[in-house]
């Protein structure tokens, strides 16, 4: 069975027959954003900034990996020295450990001394239906004759252990998924909500990030396969021994228009929503285009664009450094280290900061960046929205992330949730719950989960403002494709960029009654233009009395 080319592969354990390898489907642009799109990670974006021995190093390597990353192997591979070996080892790679959407992030670039330029990169793998393997690896780069650079191919790039004589293999658990209820005891069947099977047996232990199915990858003899260390472990320890249905938060007829609503509304485009209570967090709704695979409505790493203006103006109204009726110009341009602009050129002289808002002016968030100290939008994000602290959910989970900028353009781009901010639908749907009641609570798909998270309720004014702005978007703003709706619903669109080769991500968020949801489409181009259909279809299925 092995041959040069033959890196990983899979076998299963337990009852049910062997599972077939496939190969992956990797959908580029949930990789890329996992910052600004994943543009600034892998260092081929809008806010390139190259640093290191030679820049054109650096900059190399981080198109690979962005390559590598999105999927396209073939010309990730073409970065190499060995395009032809490349090529076979990264398909076979990615297809024979069942890993989908890698996350690959590029560490600034080192001379070794030996003629190449080290780029150091943390891998995070997803393995399909198990969990995510984390590792650290490292790309030599060799200047070539004509003066451009080239990745020195090696099978240790890939991953520090893999060899001629060693290779990985995934060996699954093979358990069957549990029956699942929603909050009425309704039972929820991978079939009828398509969306759901893949965390069904991800439910099967229980609450917890490591619950469900089990599974490893080990590191084998390429000739004996005689295993010589297990890399990575996946699943509970223990596994449920009752067999009665794990009951959820879900509701069956919140995750039913969820479902309906991206199949019919998202156009083929990969999307994610959640729709989750205001009141204690339980989500109602999980919901992917393609149903299958990587959960990006919960685990997927995305700049979250100009809905992260709800924190942004959150941590300048706590601070009073703004008010919603104070002047902020709104120009077409700023430059900030490099040119930043808003959607379509739009230009408003003369705006209040509750237009700067409702029209989700770039500029004029960017010019108010002084008023808030380096580290302070992170510091708010965690402290009042719970935004990097460790969730339970009930099943894996992304948390979120904003660091402390490393300059001024990279601070000018967190006001407006580019730059390395991440987030979700989950994060983004618990944030405008949070927003519009004041007090976050951590969200929950199953109950008794563990809740390590330590916040603090924003002040009662903050809210009040944050709810008039909300609703004004979708009066007066950018989110007037929910107007129609009945209800009191306010709502933030989202804009963001990935890379200068992908159209832009789209975002809305919106609240209606007891219920916070969150869209995104994977180029969608626009908010209101991609996710704002969807999040429309979803509201008018559902009375506005709900949850």
């Amino acid at each position: 069975m092995d041959s040069h080319a033959d890196y990983s592969s899979v076998t299963t354990g337990g009852p049910g027959p062997r599972r077939k390898a496939t190969r992956a489907v990797i959908a580029g642009a949930v990789v890329l954003a996992a910052v600004a799109g994943g543009a600034y990670a892998a260092g081929v974006g809008p806010f390139d900034r190259d640093t290191g021995p030679d820049p054109a190093a650096g900059k190399q390597a981080r198109a690979f990996l962005a390559d590598w990353a999105a999927g396209r192997v073939e010309s990730a591979a073409g970065r190499t020295t060995s395009p032809g070996t490349a090529q076979r080892v990264l398909d076979s790679f990615t297809a024979g450990l069942d890993i989908d959407e890698p996350e690959l992030t590029a560490k600034p670039a080192t001379e070794t001394g030996d003629g190449t330029v080290a780029v150091p990169f943390t891998a995070r793998m997803p393995v399909t239906g198990l969990g995510t393997w984390t590792y650290e690896s490292k790309l030599p780069l060799r200047e070539q004759g004509d003066g451009s650079w080239k990745v020195d191919w090696r099978l240790s790039l890939v991953h520090p252990r893999l060899s001629d004589t060693e290779k990985f293999r995934l060996e699954r658990e093979e358990t069957e998924p549990p029956e699942v209820t929603d909050r009425d005891g309704t039972r929820l069947t991978g079939d009828a909500f398509p969306s759901l099977a893949p965390l069904m047996t991800r439910l099967a232990g229980g609450s917890g990030k490591d619950s469900g199915a089990r599974g490893a990858i080990r590191l084998v003899d390429r000739t004996t396969g005689e295993v010589e260390r297990t890399e990575a472990s996946f699943g509970a320890k223990t596994v449920r021994t009752d067999k009665g249905p794990v009951p959820t938060t879900l509701d069956a007829d919140w995750q039913s228009a969820a479902e309906k609503a991206l199949a019919s509304r998202a156009g083929g485009k990969n999307a994610a929503l959640v729709a989750l209570r205001i009141d204690d967090g339980e989500i109602l709704a999980v919901a992917n285009s393609p149903s299958t695979g990587f959960n990006r409505a919960l685990s997927g790493t995305y700049a979250p664009g100009s809905t992260w203006k709800i924190v942004t103006s959150s941590a300048l109204l706590i601070e009073d450094a703004v008010a919603p009726d104070d002047v902020v110009d709104c120009p077409k341009y700023l430059t900030v280290g490099k040119k930043f602009q808003n959607v379509e050129l739009s230009e408003h002289p003369g705006a209040t900061f509750r237009k700067d808002f409702t029209e989700s002016c770039n500029t004029a968030f960017i010019s108010l960046r002084d008023r808030l100290d380096d580290g302070q939008l992170g510091d708010v994000a965690r402290t009042y929205f719970g935004v990097g602290q460790e969730w339970h959910v009930g099943a894996p989970t992304y948390d979120g992330s904003v660091p402390v900028p490393k300059d001024e353009t990279e601070k000018a781009a967190s006001m407006i949730g580019q730059g390395r901010v991440q987030a979700n639908p989950l994060i983004m749907a618990s944030v405008t719950a949070t927003a519009v009641s004041g007090t976050f609570h951590q969200p929950s798909l199953t109950a008794g989960n563990e809740d390590g998270t330590r916040t603090t309720p924003l002040p009662r004014g903050v809210v009040t403002q944050l709810r008039a702005m909300l609703r004004a978007t979708v009066t007066d703003g950018t989110a007037k494709v929910l107007s129609d709706l009945p209800g009191e619903i306010g709502a933030k669109t989202g804009t963001a960029e990935v890379s200068d080769d992908q159209d832009n991500n789209g975002w809305l968020v919106a609240h209606r009654g007891n219920v916070a949801v969150a869209c995104v489409v994977e180029e969608g181009v626009t908010g209101g233009g991609s996710a704002g259909p969807i999040v429309h279809s979803l509201l008018s299925a559902i009375p506005d009395d709900s949850a």
